[in-house]
């Protein structure tokens, strides 16, 4: 009960959904660039704003019943983000409109598709900088000698 109360305490629960959905997306974006010249490719990919939003309703949802310091953050499916009971994060992207087609049916638009990869990467490292040093934190609380 400790190791889960300590788990599920703080900002934790929230960094590890957001790690668990930008390593999602990333694989999506870097599939998206993988493809770029396939003929009839459409690059997908899921609204980060959608999730941030969904995120922040849950951590809501928290404070009101627990206070915010406590307490698993279960988060509704939506749309796009689709939550398994291991924890993963099932993905299931749209078209989007904006980009040009070219000749060979293909939308496709570089540079906003690296300046995405380049965003979730940010996204990505903070998240996991900041839950590290969670972790870190808690390790040293631990090993500290009464």
């Amino acid at each position: 009960m400790l190791f889960s109360d300590l788990s599920t305490s703080g900002s934790s629960p929230a960094l590890q959904h957001l790690l668990r959905f930008a390593g999602a997306r990333q694989r999506l974006l870097v599939h998206n660039i993988a493809n770029m010249d396939t003929p009839d490719f459409r690059p997908a990919d899921v609204s980060p704003a959608a999730f941030q939003s969904t995120l922040r309703d849950a951590i809501k949802a928290r404070r009101e019943n627990t206070g915010g310091e406590h307490g698993a953050l279960p988060m509704p499916d939506s749309d796009e983000v689709s939550f398994a009971a291991n924890g993963s994060i099932i993905l299931t992207p749209g078209t989007p409109s904006p980009g040009v087609l070219y000749h060979d049916r293909n939308n496709r638009d570089l540079e906003r598709q690296m300046q995405a990869l380049a965003e979730n990467t940010l996204t990505y490292r903070t998240a996991s900088d900041l839950l590290r040093r969670n972790q870190d934190l808690l390790r040293t609380a631990i090993s500290q000698r009464v």
